[in-house]
């Protein structure tokens, strides 16, 4: 489930697409810097409220305090109820390439409906059998998402099997040049070349990392969880900071970036599908096999990675469709909300407020999808506002750890003992995080791109905002 939620391919061709060969370095200052300390402190919020319905709400209001933990968990959800909206209409896309080799999905249509208006239904419909499936209890989730998992870790090794075949081929040349030690720094994309935009990368570095702190949210569905979700957690944190680090190298010995990424077709949203393929067909190429059998290979590959981001998505989306909505709802105080938000459904689900969710999530998708060229600029608003509001709540996550620790919470996994050196650790992961988030909200300025900056920033300010009005009027409600 670890590996299901936090890692995926998508980020290495991101960051090869954005940085090539220097993402590299970026992710594995974001790993050390960012991800494995954190994953540290989550397994011991963890450890310490292993019997804890709310997850990351219950760490943080055991911690600093029911109105910031409140704050800070809205903050959370709004990101991830955002990142379903998006996931839920990208998923026919990966289902595209998965049927076709290629996404075909602007062509789809029904009668009058054109390609996005069928597009939004079909995902309306998606998001509704996910929760209803979710509804029906903890344990469908957990084997979607390990299966969902296990896809990935052979998506994984069939990659680099497949490079290996092309880099002993080739006699270890790769396909991107590797130009001294610069080649690991600076990037060849002309959009990463200034000092701000390269630390900006650091936001897609904590992106590609980010949802470790869901798995709190069904630590009391874990046997043995105060020894087991710190050893996940760990052995997850490992497996993935080596993986996109090995997976990103081997990019370069199959992927030439000028010839194949740098191209107006390629984006962000297709670059996997196009390094999956020229992967493919560059091992046809390496064992001299026919232009029509290297096609073959491409096409088969762009299925392959396309039938794993499927599996990783639904795996994703099962588990992120429960989780934050459950650790904001059931960690609450329960006398802020209506009996009904927080009753639990004989699955031992919050089923009411997983539906508000998804109706929530469905007004957007068909706003979006109907809504014409007006829509898509509240899309892009909606995109800009959960960019950073996605890395936002590890500030609190994060700062309320020293005062986490102070509490002397009894817990069985202890990782940091030296109160001195845990306060250093935090305060630089702290300032890791706000740089990111500042230089992400700077870049567009000097772009002058003055909307897009404007909606960035404003995204944890107007989440946060609305969470401290929801949070007086539902305190004075509870107390009237």
């Amino acid at each position: 489930m670890i590996i299901s939620t936090i890692y995926g391919f998508g980020n290495v061709s991101i960051a090869y697409a954005q940085m090539s060969y220097a993402g590299m370095f970026w992710y594995i200052i974001g790993g050390i810097c960012f991800f494995f300390p954190c994953c540290l402190m989550m397994a011991e919020y963890g450890s310490a409220f292993n019997e804890a319905k709310g997850g990351i709400y219950s760490w943080l209001a055991g911690s600093i305090g029911e109105k910031l933990a409140f704050i800070g968990t809205f903050i959370w959800l709004a990101s991830w109820v955002l990142w379903i909206v998006s996931s839920a209409s990208r998923l026919w896309i990966t289902l595209s390439a998965l049927l076709f080799g290629r996404d075909t999905t602007q062509s789809w249509h029904i009668g009058s409906l054109g390609s996005t208006q069928l597009i939004g239904i079909l995902a309306i419909i998606f998001v509704i059998v996910v929760t209803w499936l979710s509804s029906r209890g903890i344990n469908g989730i957990t084997k979607i998402s390990s299966f969902g998992g296990a896809f990935m870790i052979i998506m994984n090794f069939i990659f680099i099997f497949a490079s290996l075949i092309t880099i002993v081929a080739n006699h270890g040349v790769p396909a991107q040049p590797i130009d001294g030690i610069k080649t690991f720094f600076v990037s060849p994309n002309p959009s990463f070349q200034t000092p701000i935009a390269i630390i900006s990368f650091v936001v897609y570095a904590i992106f590609a990392y980010a949802g470790m702190e869901n798995l709190g949210g069904v630590t009391d569905s874990m046997k043995n969880p105060s020894k087991t979700f710190p050893k996940g957690l760990t052995i997850g944190a490992v497996l993935t900071i080596g993986s996109y680090v090995l997976m990103i190298v081997m990019t370069g010995f199959s992927v030439n970036y000028n010839q194949v990424i740098a191209k107006l077709s390629v984006n962000l949203g297709n670059v996997t599908y196009v390094v999956f393929h020229r992967l493919g067909y560059m091992m046809g190429v390496s064992l001299g096999l026919s232009h029509g059998v290297n096609l073959f290979l491409g096409d088969l590959f762009t299925r392959l990675i396309a039938l794993a981001g499927l599996m990783g998505m639904l795996g994703a989306m099962f588990i992120l469709v429960y989780t934050p909505i459950k650790s904001f709802i059931m960690g609450s105080n329960p006398d802020l909300w209506p009996a009904r938000v927080t009753k639990l459904n004989r699955h031992g689900m919050p089923a009411f407020a997983m539906w508000v969710q998804a109706v929530i999530v469905s007004v957007i998708i068909f706003l979006v999808a109907f809504g014409g060229s007006a829509a898509s600029s509240f899309y892009q608003i909606l995109t800009d506002m959960g960019n950073v509001s996605t890395c936002a709540p590890y500030i609190f996550l994060v700062g309320a750890f020293p005062a986490f620790q102070r509490k002397d919470i009894p817990r069985e996994f202890i990782a940091f003992k030296n109160r001195f050196w845990t306060m250093v650790l935090v305060w630089f992961v702290e300032i890791i995080v706000c740089l990111g988030i500042i230089f992400t909200c700077i870049q567009p300025i000097l772009d002058h791109d003055y909307q897009t900056a404007f909606w960035t920033a404003i995204g944890p300010i107007f989440f946060g905002i609305v969470a401290w009005v929801l949070y007086d009027y539902a305190s004075k409600h509870a107390r009237a």
